[in-house]
């Protein structure tokens, strides 16, 4: 690495850093907005990230005074409706209509709205939704924000709530994703992750393997992983499998005076029984906190060179 990549590296890294302590106070919402405008917590998790690199990469663009928070969600609706024309997806048109808007009656009704969402509403309307409801931006903010007509937005919120309330037995199911042959590869990851058998866990992953812990660190090879984030080897901590939002995952757990603490949740993808892509969600603090709610843990907080206790 030059001396000028080192020197790029580090102010990117501040700038980062900085980042970090501007959108602190609205983070977790912003992911909560990326969760249910995807209708999945991965797909949210992948959008959350996505956004955050759009917005550092592109503040140097806005000439005016920019209400940051406002700003973060709309790259996060962008993002997600270009994604969705890429997909071909029916984006939705918004029309306007002169009726009375309706607050939901209770929480249990607003909850149910936001599992239903993804399933019955285009992206356009999902986002519209969020963004006026459980978010509270104003209409008109909500209507730049998706290129429509406050007028346009209350309709829309108003056609939905009905839609909901009249599609009450409707369920979604997540479906599960495995096979043999990474069973058996991630069942020997296990074993020798918790017998501390680095060159037994080495073993198992490929020479090309593309190791990432999000918006953390990128490894592109088993080289670089071997002399980068296993240079220490490993933590000393236990590993197990779980089902978390319709995926297997394995979930690293730090003993602490609390019981067992969410360290880490991991995924893997195998092929030819070599992991060949490892995702980390270390650096995570939305992502790990939802998660370790969701698998009945409680998340680890302070783990070096983390300390989210303070935030």
């Amino acid at each position: 690495m030059s001396q000028s990549t080192k020197t790029l590296h580090g102010q990117s890294n501040e700038l980062r850093q900085k980042f970090d302590e501007e959108i602190q106070d609205f983070s977790d919402a912003l992911w909560n907005y990326c969760r249910y405008l995807t209708g999945s917590p991965w797909d949210g998790e992948d959008l959350y990230q996505e956004t955050l690199l759009k917005v550092l990469g592109g503040l140097f663009t806005r000439w005016h005074p920019t209400n940051l928070k406002s700003y973060v969600f709309r790259i996060a609706t962008n993002t997600w409706i270009d994604q969705c024309r890429k997909e071909k997806r029916t984006l939705g048109e918004l029309h306007e209509e002169y009726e009375a808007y309706e607050e939901f009656s209770d929480s249990l009704e607003l909850e149910e709205a936001l599992q239903k969402l993804d399933d019955l509403f285009s992206p356009r309307q999902t986002a519209v939704f969020l963004l006026l409801e459980i978010f509270r931006f104003q209409a008109d903010e909500v209507a730049s924000m998706v290129r429509t007509t406050p007028g346009a937005v209350y309709a829309s919120v108003r056609r939905m709530k009905y839609k909901i309330r009249t599609n009450r037995d409707h369920s979604i199911k997540p479906k599960l994703e495995n096979s043999p042959q990474k069973s058996k590869t991630i069942q020997a990851y296990l074993k020798a992750f918790n017998h501390g058998d680095l060159e037994g866990m080495l073993s198992l992953i490929s020479d090309q393997a593309h190791y990432e812990a999000s918006l953390g660190f990128l490894e592109v090879n088993k080289d670089e992983i071997i002399n980068g984030s296993l240079a220490y080897g490993l933590p000393g901590h236990h590993a197990i499998e779980c089902e978390l939002w319709g995926k297997h995952v394995i979930v690293v757990l730090a003993e602490s005076d609390q019981g067992q603490l969410v360290h880490d949740i991991q995924y893997q993808e195998v092929e030819n029984n070599k992991i060949v892509y490892h995702r980390s969600f270390f650096f995570r603090k939305e992502f790990i906190v939802a998660a370790s709610k969701e698998l009945a843990y409680k998340p680890q907080l302070n783990k070096p060179p983390l300390n989210w206790e303070d935030e």
